[in-house]
């Protein structure tokens, strides 16, 4: 991995992991599905626009049409869409640590669907990613955490693992910045349709809610976005989602930073183990035979 895809990791990171303190300021005054569909349809037109401004074609080949409805569907619509529903009642720190462990699902289904062979370090590593998120939830759950928002996490991480296995197909073809822009399309789409029969638009507008929500828009939303899938271009899906395991760090930090969260010490320990965790399982799969 060359000095630029690792720059390139470490600022989608730094962007992904700051997407729950910032949501978590959003949902607080604004109905998630309508909001997130919203952030969806900005982010998409602009990233159409600017592709077609570039030459890049909408006419996609098969695999690709069917990478961006996946995609879009899983990733946006039901991970994020799950995540802006759960961080109503589930503080960011816990929220940005669940969907941390998606490397994690990603190497159980490429496991136990694809066959990949699982090294005694891979196995090592699913036991204690796996073993710090539960730490972490356990905790927050005897502690008030609300339940069904830490199930909407993981059913929203697993979904999330899903999307980034089609990840490499929709890149087949170039045309990346078009590829983003329709499958946020899509998800803004979904979301919609979903927010249109459950949510009653109510939004109690403030300077917080404005920042917070363009912030989403262009950083979170757009640029981490294009950045993951140009890394994944670059280095792979398996060395991208190496960069997983910082994501717990950084999103409890954000979260402590900005929304005064409280970080406990068995919280700490729980994300050291899950990062750590983590980062086996990816150098385990990266020395994986094709």
């Amino acid at each position: 991995m060359d000095v630029r895809a690792i720059f390139m990791g470490l600022a989608f990171s730094l962007m992904w992991s700051s997407a729950f303190a910032t949501a978590r300021i959003i949902v607080a005054a604004a109905p998630p599905l309508a909001v997130l569909s919203l952030r969806f349809l900005i982010s998409g037109l602009i990233a159409v626009l600017v592709a077609r401004a570039l030459g890049q074609s909408w006419r996609l080949s098969g695999p690709q049409a069917r990478s961006v409805v996946i995609f879009g569907l899983c990733q946006n619509a039901l991970y994020l869409g799950m995540n802006f529903i759960a961080l109503q009642w589930v503080e960011a720190s816990l929220a940005s640590i669940i969907a941390s462990s998606m490397p994690l699902i990603v190497a159980l289904l490429g496991w136990g669907v694809r066959g990949e062979k699982v090294s005694l370090t891979g196995l090592l590593g699913l036991f204690m990613g796996f073993g710090g998120v539960a730490l972490i939830m356990g905790g927050r759950v005897s502690g008030g955490a609300d339940p069904v928002g830490v199930l909407l996490c993981l059913a929203g991480a697993s979904a999330l693992a899903v999307a980034t296995m089609t990840v490499r197909a929709a890149l087949t073809g170039g045309n990346l910045l078009m590829i983003v822009g329709l499958q946020m399309l899509v998800g803004s789409l979904a979301l919609g349709i979903v927010s249109a029969g459950t949510e009653t638009h109510l939004v109690h507008f403030s300077p917080a809610l404005i920042l917070a929500f363009f912030y989403q828009v262009f950083v979170p939303g757009l640029a981490a976005t294009v950045l993951w899938f140009a890394l994944v271009g670059r280095v792979g899906a398996v060395k991208a989602s190496a960069f997983h395991f910082l994501n717990p760090f950084f999103g409890v930090l954000i979260a402590a930073l900005l929304l005064g969260e409280h970080v406990g010490l068995l919280d700490m320990i729980g994300v050291a183990i899950a990062a750590a965790g983590i980062l086996a399982v990816q150098l385990s799969r990266m020395k994986a035979p094709a």
